[in-house]
């Protein structure tokens, strides 16, 4: 969304630099940078922005910080979309913060690879869509297989609803597999029906509602 105002957090400097450099060439309003939680909060407070990106991993202990403050962002400024932009896979930690509704995301920056995708993911997290890096759905999907809650759905269910997970819509899905739109639109409701979820044609409760499930076991 051109002209969004981004807050960027990161403890590389590097990193967050060349990431708010990019953002603002990308039409972005990047109001400001910090390289620690607390100064993320402080700065919400004071700029408010209309996005946040921010690691998980912050100072001093390098563990759950930058997902901590997401998370009393999302309690304080429910409007300003979060982006989780991370090295490392905390799916399980963050299930909250992604359960906790629109503009939300988690991508890994090694699976980082094309500037423009990014760049789209980032304004369908500040329009208020939600994304989730597909590796970390099924990286929750392997760690639980043994109590797997897709076991009713047939391959091809579990093909539709992988892609659903990433934010896709159903015209998204029926283009990637090749099918007509219809095909998809009757492939989610016969999911949604197998993991006795509501049905819904908001996209980024169909994404909120996988990982709710899963998150359940």
């Amino acid at each position: 969304m051109s002209g969004t105002r981004v807050v960027v957090v990161d403890d590389d400097i590097l990193l967050r630099e060349g990431l708010a450099s990019l953002l603002d060439r990308s039409g972005f309003d990047v109001v400001a940078q910090a390289g620690d939680a607390p100064q993320l909060l402080d700065l919400v407070d004071r700029h408010r922005p209309g996005l946040v990106v921010v690691d998980i991993r912050m100072p001093p202990s390098h563990t759950t910080e930058g997902l901590e403050a997401a998370q009393a962002i999302r309690h304080q400024h429910p409007d300003v979309a979060i982006l989780l932009l991370s090295a490392h896979a905390e799916v399980e930690h963050a299930m909250q913060l992604l359960a906790s509704g629109e503009g939300v995301g988690y991508l890994l920056k090694s699976r980082v690879t094309d500037v423009a995708e990014f760049i789209e993911t980032v304004e369908r997290v500040a329009r208020g869509g939600s994304v989730v890096d597909p590796a970390l759905v099924q990286e929750l999907v392997g760690v639980r297989r043994r109590h797997d809650p897709l076991a009713a759905l047939t391959d091809r269910e579990r093909e539709v609803l992988a892609l659903v997970a990433e934010g896709r819509s159903n015209a998204g899905v029926a283009r990637r597999l090749w099918v007509s739109e219809g095909t998809i639109e009757k492939h989610v409701r016969s999911i949604l029906t197998k993991l006795d979820l509501p049905e819904t044609g908001d996209d980024h409760r169909r994404v909120l509602a996988v990982l709710t499930y899963l998150d359940r076991w």
